[in-house]
């Protein structure tokens, strides 16, 4: 007891070094000047059909490169997807817990599909393992916390099917998408998963944003807590004034 109050009076943590393995999977809509509905940027980033320097994977605040550079978050090998849709994969874990991200560049004229992804793997569907550091984690409806990055798709197309929950287990979404709960919503709900974050107005998705965001679900914070983490980050970054930057971002329903 004595041992537990005197690391909280320091400030450590114990669940961060928990055991229990948590996975995100995080969906990577490629840029894309041409398949999407979006104001064009310039073409060496727009491409969206080469991860390398597009605006949301290799640029600079595109997530592999932000995620490779961030101290907390150590890359590891994995092995190649099999899709012809996803481009690259990148794995990391957590330096100080039991935490993944296996983050999927898709390719950008295929964001219908990383949407539908989005979808099905919340509603628990589409589970599968991904070999990572000589070991097996469950991404997919296997994952514990299913993000999308990129443009919102459904501003462009409407989808047909729905994305009933499979089971009872709980999951969570992460969408950073220009105003995606407004969109997402009614598909999310039916999948059953729970919304840690999502959006009400236009913004960038870049990455700096969900690393902040990570760091508070790798803690256990709450959703509010969360949400304010993506706030800072985002207003830090942005210079849009921290009550816009609030009011960009919600949790829940």
């Amino acid at each position: 007891m004595r041992t537990t109050l005197l690391l909280l009076v320091l400030g450590v943590f114990p669940s961060i070094a928990e055991a229990k393995e948590r996975v995100v999977h995080l969906l990577v809509a490629l840029c894309d000047n041409r398949y999407q509905g979006i104001v064009k940027v310039p073409a060496g980033i727009g491409n969206g059909q080469e991860p390398r320097n597009n605006l949301y994977w290799g640029a600079g605040y595109g997530v592999r490169t932000h995620f490779d550079r961030a101290a907390e978050w150590v890359r590891v090998p994995c092995t190649k997807p099999s899709e012809a849709h996803i481009l690259e994969r990148a794995v990391w874990k957590h330096r100080d817990s039991a935490v993944y991200l296996v983050a999927d560049a898709y390719d950008g004229r295929n964001i219908r599909q990383a949407t539908e992804d989005l979808l099905r793997f919340s509603s628990g569907a589409g589970g599968s393992l991904v070999s990572v550091g000589g070991r097996s984690i469950a991404v997919g409806g296997g994952a514990d916390l299913i993000g999308y990055v990129g443009h919102d798709g459904l501003m462009d197309f409407a989808l047909d099917g729905r994305y009933p929950a499979q089971d009872g287990r709980k999951r969570e979404t992460l969408i950073l998408a220009c105003i995606s709960k407004r969109y997402f919503a009614p598909h999310v709900r039916n999948t059953g998963a729970s919304p840690l974050l999502w959006t009400t107005g236009l913004m960038a998705p870049e990455a700096y944003t969900l690393k902040a965001a990570l760091h508070g679900w790798v803690l256990h914070e709450t959703g509010e807590a969360i949400r304010e983490r993506a706030a800072q980050a985002y207003n830090t970054y942005q210079k849009c004034g921290i009550t816009g930057s609030r009011r960009l971002f919600a949790t829940g329903w």
